[in-house]
């Protein structure tokens, strides 16, 4: 399971499994019962390779900044007209908000490319393989899959 969460956290999905049965759904939310601190504290403590930077921005939102390849940078900054001054990023976000039931996680996954002017772009980053690792890690850690 510690490699599941390491491959998530860490970037592209390392695991790619193959099974005879369907495939379970698949979501970037999940309902706790309690605050999924178990969760979110491995979540801080993965987000520490080269280029990586944590931050809480809010007191229900935690991101993990990465730096990313030169080519992908690159393809970037010429798709979007971006920034060559403050480069593009991958954001890794994860926000726990108490409802009735406990607390609603929700996961989401883009780049983040700065303009040239005004206000930077964000692009999603759709992965059946990214959502599939989060359903597991959120069962893993208690979660049920919304």
């Amino acid at each position: 399971m510690k490699n599941a969460l390491i491959a998530l956290a860490l970037g592209p999905p390392l695991l790619w499994g193959c099974t005879s049965s369907p495939p379970e759904p698949t979501s970037r939310s999940a309902q706790f019962t309690d605050y999924p601190r178990q969760l979110l504290e491995t979540f801080e403590i993965s987000c520490d390779g080269p280029g990586e930077q944590f931050r809480k921005t809010k007191s229900t939102q935690f991101e993990c900044l990465s730096a990313l390849p030169p080519d992908t940078t690159a393809f970037l900054i010429l798709s979007y007209d971006g920034s060559t001054q403050d480069l593009p990023k991958g954001i890794r976000r994860l926000s726990a908000r108490r409802n009735t039931a406990g607390y609603r996680v929700d996961a989401e996954l883009f780049f983040l490319i700065p303009q040239k002017e005004g206000a930077p772009v964000k692009v999603p980053i759709e992965s059946a393989a990214l959502d599939q690792e989060l359903t597991t890690l959120y069962r893993y850690f208690g979660g049920m899959p919304l």
